[in-house]
């Protein structure tokens, strides 16, 4: 399929990739400093993220200043036990909802969220510790909080992330086949799901019908296979060079994007977790340069 340049993103974590191996958040320049890079690297949408001194309506309009519009952002969720924890998920996941309906983008990514501390961090992309009775519970949230941010309008679309309790292709087919497609759509993060050993272009063709946007990523899979192999913790993983730029490492983007269906209305959206050039700002350069040669 012909990628559409109106549904091509960008999520600039390069950003936010900190010196162990994580991501910070608070490392981001201004919204300003990277609305100018992303411009001038020739990309026209955004990974959508209102910051908490703007509304979502001030937030699109910054957008506008520099040719960008808002693409899917992302709710993540952890499981927990403590009600107030559980009630703050629930709010954050209406909130950010309501804040794609603002902007009107009809999408969002929901998925389990990962903790620097947690057994499958330091034991990331094998399904460690596999429990039915917790991927059941993983299940129920989701469900939930897809409920919510139903509830708002928006379709909340399931994405598999190594180092949570939903990153395996096992773990995902029994997500997606035991919630209602109605309820909840799939989100597949093609270097995740390759990181923990799955076929992101056949998950795609099997779950066609359900694909809502996507995330795109470039990795080095000898080097995640290896890291599965030797039992690397996420962050070991990541900082032995594991991610790059569309076109920079040897994960099959082709074939995951010619998996989509050929009416697919979706947003594609790059992520490069941890860029691997000298700069930020190379790294969302070299972005682009792929972007636009998808649409040229």
């Amino acid at each position: 399929m012909k990628i559409r340049q109106d549904r091509l993103a960008i999520n600039p974590l390069q950003w936010v990739a900190s010196a162990d191996g994580w991501i910070d958040p608070t490392l981001a320049p201004s919204l300003d400093e990277q609305l100018t890079a992303v411009r001038d690297a020739g990309i026209t949408a955004l990974h959508s993220a209102v910051p908490g001194d703007l509304t979502p309506q001030a937030y699109a309009a910054k957008l506008a200043e520099y040719g960008i519009s808002a693409a899917p952002g992302y709710i993540p969720v952890r499981l927990t036990d403590d009600e107030s924890e559980q009630q703050g998920f629930r709010d954050a996941a209406a909130r950010v909802a309501a804040q794609h309906a603002e902007l009107g983008v009809p999408t969002v990514f929901l998925a389990m969220g990962m903790a620097k501390d947690a057994e499958r961090v330091t034991r990331p992309a094998v399904g460690h510790l596999a429990e039915q009775g917790r991927l059941e519970r993983v299940r129920d949230l989701l469900a939930e909080i897809a409920g919510i941010v139903r509830a708002e309008g928006i379709t909340p679309a399931f994405h598999p992330h190594v180092g949570t309790w939903a990153e395996t292709e096992l773990e995902t087919r029994f997500v997606l086949d035991t919630v209602d497609a109605s309820v909840l759509a799939f989100g597949p993060d093609m270097g995740h799901l390759a990181w923990a050993g799955a076929d992101p272009a056949r998950l795609v063709r099997d779950y066609a019908d359900r694909v809502a946007s996507v995330h795109i990523k470039d990795l080095d899979l000898g080097l995640a296979a290896q890291a599965r192999e030797a039992g690397w913790d996420y962050r070991k993983t990541v900082l032995a060079g594991l991610w790059s730029e569309p076109g920079h490492g040897n994960a099959d983007i082709e074939g995951f994007v010619g998996a989509l269906p050929e009416d697919f209305d979706g947003w594609l959206i790059i992520e490069v977790d941890r860029g691997a050039r000298p700069t930020p700002e190379e790294s969302v350069r070299l972005c682009g340069e792929w972007a636009v040669k998808q649409h040229a």
